[in-house]
């Protein structure tokens, strides 16, 4: 489920920087004007995919958004390796996330980085760290 106070009408991230009320957990971003776009719906969009067990890959600027065939999906932020899982076995997770006209907010859960065929996701409030394959590394790899 996305949490957002407003929603951004005809805006593409093209920056982001750290909010100074949140720790490490919060990314939030400056927008440009593009026609249409909403981040939240890009949310939903890849959530929806991962629901139906269908694999893409989308890029939002500096961020991308991944799903899966297996049913999970993931935001990713390749210059700090931040991650946020969207949904798992098909099933949307809950993602603090706000959107207005200017900005949008994040709350990250954990870290990530690729090793070899590994998605290994290191979540911050527990230190768990998680090993994954068979997602799409190469191309996350390539990409960030």
């Amino acid at each position: 489920m996305i949490s957002r106070k407003a929603r951004a009408k005809g805006k593409r991230c093209i920056q982001k920087e750290r909010s100074p009320r949140s720790q490490a957990s919060c990314t939030v971003g400056s927008f440009i004007h593009t026609k249409d776009f909403h981040l939240a719906e890009e949310i939903r969009y890849i959530q929806r995919r991962a629901a139906e067990h269908d694999g893409r890959f989308v890029t939002v600027g500096s961020l991308a958004l991944f799903s899966t065939e297996t049913g999970d999906a993931w935001w990713l932020d390749p210059e700090d390796h931040l991650a946020a899982r969207l949904a798992r076995d098909g099933d949307p997770d809950d993602l603090y996330f706000e959107e207005t006209d200017t900005s949008f907010a994040i709350g990250w859960k954990g870290k990530y980085r690729i090793d070899g065929n590994a998605f290994v996701y290191i979540d911050s409030e527990s230190s768990r760290i998680i090993t994954i394959l068979g997602y799409p590394t190469r191309r996350i790899a390539e990409w960030g």
